[in-house]
């Protein structure tokens, strides 16, 4: 480290390591949105596995990460990051070449237990490479614009790769950033230890991953199958261990989420707003690329670059609205985020069989100035609705929330688009890649199953609109305006950072 002051070369080649990890953890959370008609082709995935090779990884990585960041702590955070980087690896090389959905499935669960422990190490080893807040502020900053594009990029660069290689391709990409990572790591960052314990209470993590995972399977068996037993036992049984992981929390001196937070006005929004907006991207994004390939009949490389714009817009947008906050407050930028992402989303009902592809382009632009948004001021604006002494709490459920509705909007809304599929489509298979690949299909069916997919895409987009447009009038109603007389700063001072708690802890 060179000085208080100038944080030197050093810090900044650091810095470019540490991204690289952080775009694969981000992107793969979206990479595959592209790839799913090919791995349908290649592996026949049932409809409920198709899900699950989907947000598998997102479940992994939102229901560990909090607890990778309190072992960290004990063992230290550049050695947890070298392990998880090397896991990754691992598990994109084993995905690469999973001979069907359940290897598939293993391995992309394996890349989300080592994405969960990229995140918080990162971020607290980028903490102790920039002493100077204000240096450290604009790294935080970067790391943070690098993670909402990775989210963005994500289908665009599955896209580029499957235009000219198979499937697997998405997976492998992975391989050449985790080799430079490991070597170059261990030059240029070093290790970061707290003071604390880091204990994690493992029944906690147990519980919440066990009955987040029952649930979802719940319901993404009901929508692929309908009422059977499996439902009857894994929904009640979900539902069980969840309020189990609730009670528990007020029970621990350290819980591994303070449910306590939630009583405050505005803490939940905030959450809600992590939540959320992830949920409706990765639901239509998923969605969006099967209707554009298979509806819609084009090339993975050509939906790919209908995602360009909105990716585009998403990016700039969560990197200026830092500075757009500071003029007029979060309150406003959270209102223009829910209801400009609910108009975006609208967008997307006029689309159609015979075409659409400029309305989805229109509807990403437009719902991407409100994810950018979202992805901004989330952390922020949870970590100044809690007390000092829980802001490292609160700001890890903050970065948790979006790992977890990056996932359960495939696992819910991506459900609800294959209950409609179900209901209104010819009844020949549970999935349209699955139909449109059985020998023999009429031209009447064909079309029966390609309208109701996109029926279920509109159902899908409209409920996602009208939980925005809900979400943002609680936000009007609950959210206080700021003091006309309250004093601003251009440039505040950026409070330290205390990652013993989390992900993303800012004391102050």
């Amino acid at each position: 480290m060179d000085g208080t002051h100038s944080p030197g070369t050093r810090a900044w080649l650091g810095l470019l390591v540490i991204l690289g990890p952080v775009l694969l953890v981000a992107m793969d959370g979206s990479v595959l949105f592209l790839a799913m008609p090919r791995i349908s082709e290649a592996l026949s995935p049932s409809a409920d596995q198709s899900l699950w090779i989907l947000d598998v990884y997102g479940f992994a990585v939102g229901s560990l990460l909090i607890a990778f960041g309190n072992l960290g702590d004990r063992y230290g955070r550049l050695r947890l990051l070298l392990i998880g980087t090397a896991a990754f690896g691992a598990g994109s090389l084993g995905a690469a070449f999973a001979p069907g959905p359940e290897l598939l499935i293993a391995f992309r669960a394996l890349m989300g237990v080592a994405g969960a422990t990229l995140l918080p190490s990162a971020l607290a080893v980028l903490s102790e490479l920039f002493a100077d807040p204000r240096r450290r502020a604009r790294a935080i900053g970067i790391f943070a614009a690098a993670f909402a594009a990775g989210f963005a990029i994500g289908p665009i660069v599955g896209g580029q790769l499957l235009s000219r290689f198979w499937w697997g391709s998405v997976f492998l990409i992975n391989l050449p950033v985790v080799l430079v990572f490991l070597v170059l790591a261990p030059v240029l960052l070093g290790e970061v230890r707290s003071g604390g314990t880091g204990r994690v209470d493992v029944p906690s993590v147990l519980l919440s991953a066990a009955g987040i995972m029952l649930g979802v399977y719940a319901v993404k068996r009901l929508a692929a199958e309908g009422p059977d037993l499996a439902v009857a036992l894994t929904g009640p049984a979900g539902v069980v261990l969840v309020t189990a992981f609730v009670r528990r929390q007020f029970r621990l001196p350290r819980p591994l989420v303070d449910v306590r937070l939630f009583r405050d006005r505005v803490f939940p929004i905030a959450v809600a707003t992590g939540l959320l907006p992830l949920a409706a991207w990765s639901a239509t994004a998923y969605l969006g690329g099967v209707y554009l390939q298979s509806v819609l009949g084009l090339s993975a490389f050509e939906a790919a670059l209908t995602a360009v714009p909105g990716a585009v817009v998403l990016t700039v947008t969560s990197i200026a609205t830092p500075a757009a906050v500071a003029r007029t407050g979060t309150r406003a930028a959270l209102l223009t985020s829910h209801f400009t992402i609910a108009g975006g989303l609208l967008l997307l009902l006029p689309t159609g069989v015979s075409g659409g592809i400029g309305w989805y382009a229109a509807s990403t632009v437009v719902a991407g100035v409100g994810y950018g948004i979202s992805f901004a001021v989330v952390a922020d604006t949870a970590v100044a609705a809690a007390p000092p002494e829980r802001a490292g709490a609160a700001g890890a459920i903050a970065e948790t929330s979006n790992e977890i509705g990056n996932a359960l909007g495939i696992a819910l809304l991506g459900s609800l688009a294959t209950l409609v599929f179900r209901l209104q489509g010819p009844d020949l298979a549970a999935t349209l890649p699955e139909t449109l690949d059985l020998p023999g299909l009429g031209t009447a069916a064909e079309a029966d199953a390609k309208g109701a997919f996109t029926t279920g895409l509109h159902v899908a987009a409209v409920v996602a609109a009208v939980l925005h447009a809900a979400l943002g009038t609680v936000t009007l109603r609950r959210v206080p305006r700021p003091a006309p007389d309250a004093p601003r700063m251009d440039h505040p001072e950026p409070p330290g950072l205390d990652l013993s708690d989390g992900p993303l802890r800012q004391a102050r």
